[in-house]
């Protein structure tokens, strides 16, 4: 945590981004990634929800172990899903113990504001560091009447700088501003002694984050106005697929590059079963490299 503090001291833009298994979270680590959240977004670009509401704890403590065995050298964080913190101090300390304990994670995020003060204490008294999240959160999407963009209004303004203050002061030790006006964003970020950390809130924030699909290019969807495309791997995806299949109805894989031992002439499909296809040598033979 004293990572990010050190940076913002220096000027030095956090860059954070989703992943939720082992290989996306080795690329994206071995790329540079700063922090790496296991998001509950997870629900809708995973699982193919509608919303992040249906992920559940089980699910959360799974990707997240899943995860923390790629990031060799970025920090974890994994976000408590929704209800598993809302409900009680107490229970939000257990299950974000699981989180730590069981997912591996080095840091838990939950949303919310002036209303999650006392649940953030709990978690740091225990020794649980917590990313907070206000503004456009997710799991409140149907209270908030869609995914809108919050603190347009000067009273809605005065509301999410208020439940930013409220959430530095409990003791969280980062803040993600999702769906604000970049002025807005700029101001709490001048206030906050923690660095802050946006998506959709404009680039005054001391670091950024996105969604690793988005990011990537994976979501063949029309993406928020905020996403910015660095890659374009679901058509990349699509095409490679289209070539494996044309190369298969061809015949052109595999070839002998491929295969163990030489080829015979194409015949009829072998009878013997697999073991008596390869032969004495072909069970000898390495299946890797």
């Amino acid at each position: 945590m004293q990572t990010l503090r050190a940076m913002t001291s220096r000027s030095e833009a956090i860059t954070m981004v989703t992943a939720y298994d082992f290989t996306f979270a080795r690329m994206l680590d071995e790329g540079g990634a700063d922090i790496i959240l296991v998001g509950d977004s997870l629900g809708m670009v995973v699982q193919g929800q509608d919303t992040t509401l249906p992920v559940t704890l089980e699910e959360m403590i799974y990707h997240c172990r899943a995860v923390a065995r790629g990031a060799r050298r970025a920090q974890l964080v994994g976000d408590l899903p929704f209800m598993s913190y809302q409900v009680s101090p107490e229970e939000a300390l257990r299950n974000a113990g699981r989180v730590m304990a069981e997912g591996a994670a080095h840091a838990v995020k939950l949303e919310g504001g002036a209303e999650m003060a006392e649940t953030i204490r709990r978690l740091v008294r225990a020794g649980i560091p917590v990313m907070g999240h206000v503004g456009l959160t997710p799991q409140s999407v149907h209270a908030m009447g869609g995914f809108r963009v919050q603190g347009k209004r000067e009273e809605e303004a005065q509301r999410v700088m208020s439940d930013a203050r409220a959430v530095a002061e409990a003791g969280a030790y980062a803040l993600v501003l999702e769906g604000i006006p970049s002025r807005l964003a700029s101001r709490i970020t001048a206030e906050l002694a923690i660095p802050t950390i946006g998506i959709g809130a404009g680039p005054h924030c001391d670091g950024q984050v996105l969604v690793c699909y988005d990011m990537l290019g994976l979501t063949p969807e029309r993406v928020p106005k905020f996403v910015k495309k660095y890659e374009t791997f679901y058509e990349k995806g699509k095409a490679a697929m289209e070539a494996y299949k044309r190369e298969v109805q061809q015949g052109l894989f595999p070839a002998a590059a491929q295969s163990f031992g030489p080829i015979p002439e194409r015949t009829t499909p072998p009878t013997g079963g697999v073991i008596q296809a390869l032969g004495a040598s072909g069970d000898q033979e390495p299946v890797q490299g």
